[in-house]
């Protein structure tokens, strides 16, 4: 690709590039992490059928020995998907427990919550969370976007717009903390190990798509915008340049 622009930072010809690992299907994250464990509760939680105890073991079997296989297969982790992790193991301790539904609604709004305080806090760090989630090499083209700041010496605008992206970045994790908090206090009014009470769990994994996790893409999509317009104005770069190729659908 052709440009006018004094800033062109093609990626080096000499440096090799490493093949991107194909990432988790969405799709397949939806229906086998949401749909299928909600049908299970929803339809199986009977005591004809396999009862609420057994409903709730097959349900949260699913996206544990999905997320086990996911990251044998691809052997990428990270720390949100650790806390999945630990909330698919916190749901099923608390439903064994019989607590009541608030403990639910803590455990809930907990995790979102612990990635916005950890997000915030990453900022102290050589490795803020930030760069991990948006500022990465299946998102932003590193090599054209480093050398233009180097070239036009405009680091100290680039760490305020990494503070400012991050605080977005968070504040779509605050939001997916209180939307779960609400929805789980909504939703689950009966003693936990009983039918009705697996069934009420399984209408709120339904809900969690359209409720908590569109709402919150939206927060982090604000803040990708606000990413990349900040670059523009550091970089002098079009969208083009700055967007990867990965990110782009052309690999």
């Amino acid at each position: 690709m052709s440009t006018t622009n004094t800033i062109s930072a093609p990626l080096s010809p000499q440096t090799p590039q490493t093949p991107q690992k194909s990432g988790t299907n969405p799709l397949a994250n939806i229906v086998i992490n949401i749909l299928v464990p909600a049908i299970i509760l929803n339809k199986l939680s009977e005591a004809d059928r396999l009862g609420p105890f057994w409903a709730m073991i097959l349900a949260l079997s699913l996206p544990t020995i999905y997320g086990a296989w996911d990251f044998f297969t691809t052997r990428h982790h990270n720390f949100v998907s650790i806390l999945g992790f630990a909330s698919i193991l916190l749901t099923g301790g608390l439903g064994f427990m019989q607590v009541d539904g608030v403990w639910f609604a803590c455990k809930e709004a907990a995790i979102p919550g612990i990635i916005a305080l950890v997000t915030l806090g990453s900022l102290k760090t050589s490795k803020p969370l930030v760069k991990l989630m948006l500022y990465n090499e299946r998102v932003i083209n590193l090599a054209a976007v480093e050398t233009a700041l180097d070239l036009r010496g405009t680091r100290a605008g680039f760490k305020k717009l990494m503070i400012s992206t991050t605080l977005m970045l968070s504040f779509s994790f605050i939001v997916s903390s209180i939307l779960n908090f609400v929805l789980a206090i909504w939703i689950l009014k009966s003693p936990a190990g009983t039918p009705a009470f697996n069934e009420e769990l399984g209408r709120m994994m339904a809900l969690s798509y359209p409720v908590i996790v569109v709402p919150s893409l939206l927060v982090m999509m604000i803040a990708v915008a606000m990413l990349v317009r900040g670059l523009k104005k550091l970089t002098g770069l079009d969208m083009e340049q700055i967007i990867s190729e990965q990110a782009a659908g052309k690999k």
